[in-house]
Parts: C-alpha cells; structure tokens; sequence
C-alpha cells in the first residue's frame, strides 16, 4: 500500500550553510521509486498555526520510504537538514477505501 513521507519544517531555516549542504547530499535516489507531491509550496493554515515548511513524498510502501529514510545516503544528508531548521518528520500509510 502507498506511504507518504511527510516532513514539516516548524521554522525558517536558521542555518542556510547547512540546509545548502544538505540540498547537495543525497541526490542519488535510483534505487527508489519517490513521487514528490509537495515540496516546500505555498500554504495555507486551515487549523493550528501553520508550518513554516512542507514536504510530501510518496512511495510504493512503507517498506519502501523506510528504506530511503533509514538508507546510508539520506541519513548522511538528514543531519545537515535537521542542523539547518527545526522538523517534525514522520511516514503515514496511504488509505485504501473498503472494496476498493
């Protein structure tokens, strides 16, 4: 079943050296199939004081975006993410509607 990856970035980036770092880490994701939906777009708080950042990611599974997560590569790039702003991340299973 589909998962999605979802990062929320709580505040602007505090640390735009390490955030460039970590753009340029990490880029060699072949070994995964990744279909970003929203990357960092223009929001809109509808409940609760909105973030200042977003990203979602989908993925076949959540095998799969456990897999990418936990990978060597994306750990190696993460660090210099998380120096760079405050995130929340987590994986959510995607829903499939009874009968469906």
């Amino acid at each position: 079943m589909t998962a999605y990856v979802v990062f929320i970035r709580e505040s602007p980036v505090h640390d735009p050296a390490e955030m460039e770092k970590y753009r340029s880490m990490g880029r060699d994701n072949s070994q995964f199939v990744i279909k970003p939906l929203a990357v960092y777009g223009a929001l809109e708080g509808i409940e609760g004081q909105a973030p200042d950042g977003c990203v979602v990611l989908e993925f076949p599974s959540v095998e799969e975006a456990k897999a990418w997560y936990y990978s060597p590569i994306y750990q190696a790039a993460a660090q210099h993410r998380m120096k760079a702003a405050d995130y929340r991340g987590f994986i959510v299973e995607g829903f499939k509607p009874p009968g469906a």
